[in-house]
């Protein structure tokens, strides 16, 4: 009887923040691959990254350009990001410019200089930009002369234990190229333009003996060279086992008491109301009495300005920055109208790690979806049950704040089915007219698995915080019929 013996494949670390994990653990030791896309996707800058990563004196790096990049042009544009180090160049890190012999000779020479530099360095990382440019002046077909010259490269850098790179532009349409099925693994770039907005992506074709992460995973592109968000959110801490039945009090005593002892631990919370209902005060309560306990919390903010909401907390009685101080609150902003909700889950899962917190609010949902690319709207929903689903199976209980129409009268104007479903409890406010004054009630519409109130009840918002009375005086006030569940 055979036993089975699985060879173990080294990695390397691409240097690249999210990328890592996208390739399932690193980029295999001596693989040859490609890293491919249309114009502007930033195929150099991430080619420049994973060399300054890797590159040491020992085992330097070769960076060859053809036609399409001249060495100071280069040089010129890499030296504004900062992974760029001028002090390791030449000696960690070597760029060759193969112009000379793409013009005047043929592809022989050119593989024969390639080869020629790779005998006297000994590098650990090759890259060649743009290798699709090394047919010119080829008697062969383009197409045909390419593939044949990859190839053989192939074959010689595979040899000599090499982890190499051919840098290149590509179209969709041609994805069938023989060349990618010669390389061991297959990056693609691309950026798509929706309206005003552009956002970058990077997808794993291939990559031979590694368990990528599939699907289009969202990128963006700052001084600090790539960075990747990839799509499933890894580094949440484990959760705590279900079933302790305990609740989480929402800051306000008597809602508390509404929803049957607040909340229980590990829900989704939906605030639902119109504008100037009190749903980020609500959302702030809840924070502060997280804080209160020992409990960190990680609150988002999209329509609000840090300055802004913190002058707002300190009229309601809470400090935000003596808390972000203490260590028990990290406030999140986002503006940008590009966003991603990788990237938004990526941001949210760090503060999570680093606060340890327990709380998770984002205010609002109107604001998140309108912060997003045009590209990502039409598909909120689901990115919002992904985000949702990622926090609480990390054992967050989470708050949103969910706009509704404000209209006065008998319609209770309840959460849009397309989101409600995300929702474990539910809370309704809403504004009544009674003998010509507006009076602001609140309401529990949906509490899975808990008994709960079944009154609509009045409420204050004052410098104290909120205070919540009893059902409504008026005969005939509204009141909520819910069946518990």
């Amino acid at each position: 009887m055979s036993s089975k013996v699985n060879v173990m494949i080294s990695t390397l670390s691409t240097g690249v923040p999210g990328l890592d994990e996208v390739l399932g653990g690193g980029l295999p030791e001596f693989s040859f691959n490609l890293i491919a896309g249309e114009p502007g996707a930033g195929k150099t800058i991430l080619a420049q990254q994973i060399v300054f990563a890797n590159a040491t004196k020992e085992r330097p790096a070769l960076y060859f350009t053809v036609l399409g990049e001249p060495t100071i042009k280069l040089l010129r544009y890499q030296q504004q990001m900062s992974f760029f180090d001028p002090s390791r160049m030449g000696s960690e890190v070597r760029i060759v410019n193969l112009s000379e012999e793409v013009i005047e000779q043929n592809l022989d020479a050119v593989l024969a200089r390639i080869l020629q530099e790779v005998e006297r360095s000994r590098p650990r990382i090759v890259v060649v930009d743009s290798f699709r440019t090394v047919t010119t002046g080829s008697p062969l077909p383009a197409a045909a002369a390419l593939e044949q010259f990859v190839q053989r490269l192939a074959m010689r850098l595979t040899s000599w234990e090499v982890t190499s790179f051919l840098v290149g532009e590509y179209l969709e349409s041609e994805l069938r190229n023989p060349v990618f099925t010669v390389a061991d693994g297959a990056l693609w770039m691309t950026q798509e333009v929706d309206r005003n907005s552009v956002v970058r992506k990077l997808r794993v074709m291939k990559m031979r003996g590694m368990p990528t992460m599939p699907g289009l995973h969202t990128m963006r592109i700052t001084s600090d060279g790539v960075r990747v968000f990839p799509r499933t959110i890894v580094h949440l801490p484990a959760p705590a086992l279900s079933g302790s039945g305990e609740r989480l009090s929402t800051g306000i005593p008597e809602l508390d008491t509404m929803m049957g002892g607040g909340i229980p631990k590990g829900d989704t919370v939906i605030v639902a109301g119109p504008t100037g209902a009190g749903k980020t005060t609500f959302a702030t309560r809840f924070v502060a009495a997280g804080c209160a306990s020992g409990d960190a919390s990680v609150m988002v903010v999209f329509e609000e300005r840090p300055r802004e909401f913190a002058t707002r907390a300190l009229a309601l009685g809470v400090d935000i920055e003596k808390l972000e101080e203490q260590g028990l609150l990290r406030l999140l902003y986002f503006r940008p109208l590009d966003l991603s909700p990788d990237e938004v889950l990526h941001e949210i899962g760090t503060a999570i790690a680093e606060t340890g917190a327990q709380r998770v609010v984002i205010d609002s949902l109107a604001g998140f979806e309108v912060a997003l690319a045009p590209s990502f709207r039409s598909e909120f929903r689901e990115s919002l049950y992904r985000v949702v689903m990622a926090l609480t199976g990390g054992g967050m209980t989470v708050l949103l704040t969910l706009e509704t129409p404000g209209t006065l009268g008998p319609e209770l104007g309840l959460t849009s089915p397309e989101l409600s479903f995300i929702a474990d409890d539910i809370l309704i406010q809403r504004q009544v007219e009674v003998d010509g004054a507006v009076h602001k009630t609140i309401g529990v519409v949906k509490m899975r698995g808990s008994g709960h109130s079944d009154q609509l009840r009045e409420y204050w918002i004052t410098a104290e915080g909120v205070r919540i009375g009893g059902p409504l005086p008026q005969e005939g006030s509204p009141l909520l019929e819910v069946t518990n569940p």
